[in-house]
């Protein structure tokens, strides 16, 4: 089942959200969706999900329009939490199952599953009002996977959670991705990004500027990071022609290279210098290809 987005613009009177965005989805994957605060995600997201129409393009799923009677296949993580403080977490996973088409038995057994895996059954009972953020954030999760979505739309699905608890979520994440759902994931952290997605979208403004594999736009960037540590002064190294950035290090330094080559050269001239510790050439991260593409409106 492929999400296909094509030439998708959004606006609102005179100002465009979403302009000519083309995207492709296909299941088993995890797709990565980045942009700076107001580059267009959750209005994408709105769109996709019906909420709001498209002022031009076509979004299709599976080859056909996608509606509510597709609801049942769709699972959706807002940015903004919204969960019935004053209702305890059973009755309100129960209630929130029912309306993506579960019985009654069916949700029980799965928020037994879940609640277990998430290392709190105990707040089966308690009303969401009584549970710290993090953990209301586990079930408003809970809420978007119960009915074994096909498609799953997550909006910064691990903001403001512990390590323990975001390595927990990710593996959750990985496992439906395994079981065949589809997962459109939005955050500012690369490191998750990098980690969980094997294509991705750098929207900014409204428009993509960058959309691939990961592994290829990384390839094509062409810049290369590369790490010195040595007993001697590496300054000299920001002097050389085809370093583009260089940070120094407590014994040595952090540079950047326009490409590959350049990488030998500053090899050869730290020969003879003194004791070279460390030497290893990097892949440019998400985070540099973010910066260069996205700049200073970046928050």
């Amino acid at each position: 089942m492929t999400l296909r987005l094509e030439k998708v613009t959004k606006k609102f009177g005179s100002f465009t959200a979403v302009n000519e965005l083309s995207l492709e989805i296909p299941e088993k994957q995890i797709f990565g969706f980045l942009g700076a605060n107001g580059a267009g995600k959750t209005t994408t997201f709105r769109m996709i999900l019906g909420l709001l129409d498209q002022t031009e393009g076509e979004i299709s799923w599976n080859n056909g329009e996608i509606g509510y009677d597709q609801s049942h296949l769709i699972g959706y993580l807002p940015e903004e939490r919204g969960l019935y403080p004053k209702l305890k977490v059973q009755e309100q996973l129960i209630y929130l199952g029912k309306l993506r088409g579960m019985k009654k038995t069916d949700a029980l057994k799965e928020i037994d599953a879940w609640l277990e895996r998430f290392k709190v059954p105990e707040y089966k009972n308690k009303k969401v009002e009584e549970l710290s953020k993090g953990n209301q954030q586990k079930i408003q999760f809970i809420s978007a996977v119960l009915h074994k979505p096909k498609l799953l739309i997550l909006d910064e699905p691990f903001s403001g959670l512990d390590p323990v608890n975001v390595e927990m979520l990710k593996k959750a994440v990985v496992d439906l991705k395994e079981a065949g759902t589809s997962i459109v994931f939005s955050s500012h952290r690369m490191e998750h990004v990098e980690e969980l997605c094997e294509s991705l979208c750098i929207l900014h403004h409204g428009s993509p500027v960058v959309h691939g594999k990961l592994k290829e736009i990384k390839k094509s960037y062409g810049k290369k990071n590369i790490r010195v540590l040595a007993d001697f002064d590496t300054t000299f190294l920001e002097k050389i022609s085809g370093v583009t950035k260089y940070k120094p290090l407590g014994d040595g330094c952090e540079i950047q290279v326009e490409r590959e080559e350049i990488a030998s050269s500053i090899f050869e001239q730290l020969y003879g210098k003194g004791f070279v510790r460390t030497f290893d050439l990097e892949e440019p991260t998400l985070n540099d290809i973010f910066i260069e593409k996205v700049g200073a409106s970046y928050e």
